[in-house]
């Protein structure tokens, strides 16, 4: 096990997770493998943070922020969020700072923590640092692994718990579920059954979870302004 700790603490973090998930389906997902997969999962996140000190300790000051500014519900929201970033340093590519997209990023995945200050302006706070964040990577050259995933999954988490507790729509919050979460679990699911990752489908074209980004964005939007009767 030391030597295969090794081989994946020094491989790119796309390698990294093939041979972890090797661990699974090698071990034919039994507890022993996932036990298996845990540590050399965990030791990896270790060694990653360790190396690079200063994305870690941005992430770390964020969500520091995002905690302090949350009431104590949103706490766990913040430590998760945390726990899965600096879990995944490794994907910020060599880089020695997490950037000022990345750190939109990471302030768009936690504003449900937020709801008691932002109230009502959430949602459009979370469509301007989505459209500033991509802008940004692409303009400075700062676009990495650990952002284009950390992007997917803060609007996922943003708009899927943002339907669950204010779109009155049922078929507006099916169609949510199927743009965002029923892609991420599907991929999820399939990497762990191969043994290697595979990334969610992307289209220049056609991109239903942005249409329905901005589609809810704009109901959201419309509702802060109710129209007033005759």
């Amino acid at each position: 096990m030391p030597a295969q700790q090794d081989q994946i603490n020094a491989a790119t973090s796309r390698e990294a997770s093939n041979s972890l998930l090797a661990v699974l389906s090698d071990g034919r997902w039994r507890p022993s493998a996932w036990v298996c997969f845990i540590a050399l999962a965990t030791l990896r996140s270790v060694h990653q943070a360790r190396i690079n000190p200063r994305p870690l300790l941005e992430s770390t000051l964020i969500h520091v922020v995002m905690g302090a500014l949350s009431n104590r519900r949103g706490l766990v929201w913040v430590a998760v969020s945390w726990i899965m970033a600096v879990t995944h340093l490794g994907m910020i590519g060599g880089r020695r700072s997490i950037g000022i997209p990345n750190a939109l990023t990471l302030i768009r995945g936690n504003l449900p923590a937020l709801e008691g200050r932002l109230g009502r302006s959430l949602p459009v706070i979370s469509l301007a640092t989505d459209f500033a964040d991509g802008k940004i990577a692409r303009a400075t050259g700062t676009v990495t692994s650990f952002g284009t995933q950390a992007d997917f999954l803060a609007d996922t988490a943003f708009w899927t718990w943002f339907i669950v507790r204010h779109e009155p729509s049922r078929a507006v919050k099916a169609l949510t579920f199927a743009a965002w979460s029923a892609p991420v679990v599907a991929i999820a699911a399939a990497s762990v059954t191969k043994g290697r990752m595979l990334d969610v489908p992307r289209s220049a074209w056609l991109r239903p979870a942005a249409a329905m980004e901005v589609f809810i964005g704009i109901r959201a939007i419309l509702r802060l302004f109710p129209r007033r009767g005759h």
